[in-house]
């Protein structure tokens, strides 16, 4: 475990860390000291840019790992923030004061997975999903082909057929007989 690794672990309770490569690196830290960590992160160790953000459903697990990834251009050094949340209640702080661009992203993810960042700008407006009345589409849970069959009417559709086939009749149909 590196030097910022050990600051991370007895500050934040951090654990994980793992050199992807030796410009990435990735940690876990719990959702409730995540804020502290990040501005910690920005502020005294140089990881200026958030770089992107985005949740991934572990239904299994019941929760959603928030990944965030902050870049130090200073130290050519990427690190990958994971956070677990309860799926049942998807509530985690926001951080669109620390990186301003970040409350692009809190609002996709409340879009597509249902996480809410109280006092996020814009958050509950919609933002690609224009009119839709469903529910998070990301969820793994989200059960798209039973949605399309009660939303969307039954319309003919192309047919398909054997290439092969097809090629013989359409295209050579001496050889076709």
């Amino acid at each position: 475990m590196n030097e910022l690794a050990t600051r991370l672990a007895a500050r934040y309770g951090a654990r994980g860390w793992h050199d992807q490569r030796a410009d990435l690196a990735t940690i876990v830290l719990d959702a409730d000291r995540l804020r502290d960590a990040l501005a910690y992160l920005r502020d005294q160790e140089g990881y200026r840019h958030l770089s992107f953000a985005t949740a991934i459903d572990n239904i299994e697990r019941g929760v959603f790992t928030l990944v965030y990834t902050l870049r130090s251009h200073d130290k050519g050094h990427s690190l990958i923030v994971h956070a677990d949340i309860d799926r049942q209640k998807p509530v985690v702080d926001s951080i669109h004061l620390l990186w301003a661009q970040a409350w692009t992203y809190q609002r996709e993810m409340k879009e597509w997975y249902g996480i809410d960042f109280p006092g996020s700008p814009r958050v509950d407006e919609e933002f690609v999903l224009e009119g839709w009345e469903g529910p998070p589409m990301m969820r793994r849970d989200f059960d798209s082909l039973a949605y399309s069959d009660a939303t969307y009417a039954e319309r003919p559709g192309r047919a398909t057929s054997d290439p092969a086939r097809h090629m013989k009749e359409q295209l050579y149909p001496e050889a076709a007989e």
